[in-house]
């Protein structure tokens, strides 16, 4: 927090004991700028033959007050025309704070110049310079001799807290929090008392815990005003949260008796922060039932994102219609957030409404729905929307692109690929780490050799992380293990430290790189295990990634959860290790107990032959959810059941799903046949040569059928 922000208003002259007529002017100009009429008092301050700069003053600061700091600037630029009008303190300190409102550097160091060639020694003005010059400066600044707030601070004679409290929080902005620290202990030592905004401003700059609690202590020492201070409180909750000290966050915000809306935000954003979304719903609920706070969008930000954390639809629903039931209106900002939510527990069709329902959208309303396509599979249907997005004059941005990069991976198209690529080309459209995208895009379409020429296009002083994680995931993808190695050897030679995602990528070519990431200290986390037993399954290494998941809890205290549980009978099914695999999830009891495990057991039950393992897991399926959802799996379930003969539960399953309703999502398919992208539904007929494809199909079922692949011709019918 920068130092008070308040236009000091000049005293008012008397004049053998009654006001002047100049003060009775000002008066008149100080009441209609109160008004909201500052263009009035403008209009009678033209009508004067000769103003006093008090008079000059009261206007400048009318529009300020007015939120039209421009005109205020202007109208000083007018008055500095006056030669017969000088200006005073009041006058600088009020226009340095418009160049603070419209950040205008070049004026705010007119308006220094001016001030020092009228010899005044004002600290109010030298306050409002170190204002002025904080907020104007951009940061990078504190790398030339060009730090004018430390320039202005130095040239003051006299120093009160305001400046300090400038000086510390312009440290804190330039990312010098160790000078930010020395400001304060300078501070104390000169017996200047600081305010619970000094606390505010210092806050971010504590490093540890230890640190924190100390200046904590500080500000419980100077009373229970400060204590209490809602800016103070606020920033120490942060100063914790950030730090991960939830217990001590909690703390102060306990201790906090006149909590407001803000306290009870920043208690709930400190829990949502640092992944424990059930105690900001809590403290949410919490805020409900007091008196002390009235819920607001950034509450509402906050308690969607705890919720989008859970991924509970039924508490989103709730959510959802309390937002509506207490917002007369709600901010677009909200409704983005509530696509999210929904997104997040994977019901994009209720995304989809949400967005459909919009009054009004913006960009972001676009791309989160894009995006929202894109993590759901639904790859073409974000294609389209970009384009519909383009068509209503929305802007394509970096977030539009990046969607729309991951869609056309996701479709593995060269043709859409190469249209992708195109169009962000034709738009001007570049963002940082777009080679990345690019070349993963292109290596999972299989052009690897156009991964090759993006990757080859920057130096490798160039290249960050993101760039050399994917040319080396393309390699691995397309069966260039060789190639793979290569390049991360090039990464380690250029000093570039391998992360989750380039161990993962490389695993297939060598699992050896996971040991490397462990010795080069890079602690592995939840998500670094899902891609390393991912990649142990699809490369066919069990007991590797056995091993791997043992050393889960034991080893780096990482909890397992139903994506690892899910990845190893995944691992264990694809090998045909079907039974094993059962008993793993068995003894896992409730923990295990998840559609998506079992899900993936029962496509191994049938690949593999497991029929009868499979019919048992296929109707604990069935007993766990109604959604529409699990119409697959009975789908499945009919589907062994037609391996087996059995044609009477063949029929009953398919009954079952007509009685309750459901019914399998069409499979699609892309080929791409001479540079031409078809598109194929389950029995489509739109086809312009269906009736050809038809005909040539029918003809190799009879032909596989004479060469005896009769089950599979069953099975064909069945599907």
């Amino acid at each position: 927090m920068a130092s008070s922000t308040v236009v000091p208003v000049p005293p008012v002259p008397v004049e053998g004991g009654k006001p002047s007529r100049g003060v009775s002017i000002r008066s008149r100009l100080s009441k209609l700028c109160q008004q909201g009429q500052p263009h009035l008092a403008r209009h009678l301050l033209d009508t004067l033959p000769r103003a006093s700069s008090a008079v000059w003053n009261t206007v400048i600061i009318g529009f300020i007050c007015n939120h039209m700091p421009l005109e205020a600037l202007h109208l000083y630029a007018e008055m500095k025309s006056s030669p017969d009008t000088p200006s005073d303190c009041y006058t600088f300190s009020s226009t340095l704070k418009a160049c603070s409102l419209t950040q205008n550097l070049l004026a705010g160091k007119a308006i220094h110049s001016h001030f020092l060639r009228s010899q005044s020694n004002s600290r109010i003005v030298y306050n409002s310079l170190l204002n002025m010059y904080s907020v104007c400066l951009p940061p990078s600044t504190v790398q030339s001799q060009l730090d004018y707030v430390l320039k202005v601070f130095a040239f003051m004679r006299k120093r009160n807290v305001v400046a300090w409290n400038t000086l510390i929080s312009w440290y804190v902005k330039t990312h010098r929090q160790l000078h930010a620290l020395r400001a304060f202990a300078t501070l104390i030592k000169t017996s200047i008392t600081p305010t619970p905004v000094t606390f505010v401003n210092v806050f971010p700059a504590v490093p540890d815990p230890k640190t924190a609690l100390m200046f904590y202590a500080l500000l419980l020492k100077f009373g229970a005003d400060y204590a209490n201070d809602v800016f103070a409180v606020s920033s120490a909750i942060v100063m914790f949260a950030d730090l991960g000290c939830l217990d001590y966050a909690r703390m102060v915000f306990d201790r906090c008796s006149n909590k407001n809306t803000e306290v009870w935000n920043t208690m709930i954003g400190g829990y949502v922060q640092n992944n424990c979304p059930l105690q900001g719903i809590d403290v949410f609920l919490r805020a409900l039932e007091s008196e002390e706070a009235v819920c607001d969008e950034v509450t509402f930000l906050s308690v969607i994102c705890a919720v989008s954390l859970l991924q509970q639809i039924k508490l989103a629903q709730q959510l959802h219609a309390f937002v509506l039931k207490s917002l007369a209106v709600t901010p677009v900002i909200v409704v983005n957030a509530i696509m999210v939510m929904y997104s997040r527990c994977n019901f994009v069709d209720t995304s989809l409404k949400v967005f459909d329902n919009m009054p009004q959208r913006d960009a972001v309303s676009w791309n989160t729905i894009i995006s929202s396509f894109v993590q759901n599979g639904l790859d073409e249907e974000a294609l389209m929307l970009v384009c519909e997005m383009e068509k209503q004059k929305f802007p394509i941005d970096s977030v539009t692109a990046t969607a729309l990069l991951s869609a056309a991976s996701n479709i593995r198209s060269s043709y859409i690929g190469r249209q992708t690529h195109a169009y962000l080309i034709r738009h001007g459209i570049q963002f940082e780490g777009m080679e990345s995208y690019l070349i993963d895009m292109y290596a999972k379409s299989r052009l690897v050799r156009t991964s090759e020429l993006l990757f080859e296009q920057n130096c490798p002083s160039d290249r960050d992380l993101a760039t050399w994680n994917a040319m080396i995931a393309g390699y691995t993808q397309n069966g260039l293990s060789d190639k793979a190695i290569l390049i991360l050897r090039e990464a380690l030679v250029h000093k570039v430290m391998p992360n989750a995602v380039t161990l993962a990528s490389i695993l297939p070519a060598s699992l050896a790189l996971y040991d490397s990431m462990l010795r080069c200290g890079i602690k592995p986390d939840a998500v670094t295990f899902v891609a390393i037993l991912s990649a142990c399954s699809y490369s066919g290494l069990v007991e590797e990634g056995l091993h791997i998941f043992e050393s889960m809890d034991k080893v780096h205290q990482v909890k397992p959860s139903i994506e690892h549980y899910c990845c190893v009978a995944d691992m264990l099914g694809r090998v045909g290790r079907v039974v094993e695999a059962y008993e793993f999830v068995q003894r896992l009891g409730e923990d295990g107990n998840a559609i998506e495990i079992w899900g993936s057991i029962l496509g191994a039950c049938k690949n593999h032959g497991y029929f009868e393992l499979g019919k048992v897991i296929a109707e604990k399926l069935l007993n766990m959810e109604t959604e529409k959802r699990i119409a697959g799996y009975h789908v499945l379930l009919s589907n062994i059941y037609a391996e087996e003969g059995e044609w009477e539960n063949v029929d009953r399953v398919r009954n079952q799903m007509k009685e309750k309703g459901l019914q399998k999502e069409m499979g699609c398919s892309w080929v791409e046949i001479a540079g031409c992208v078809n598109f194929f539904v389950s029995r489509d007929e739109k086809h312009p040569q269906s009736g050809e494809i038809y005909y040539i199909l029918d003809k190799l079922t009879m032909d596989m059928k004479d060469a005896g692949f009769w089950n599979l011709v069953t099975e064909m019918h069945v599907l």
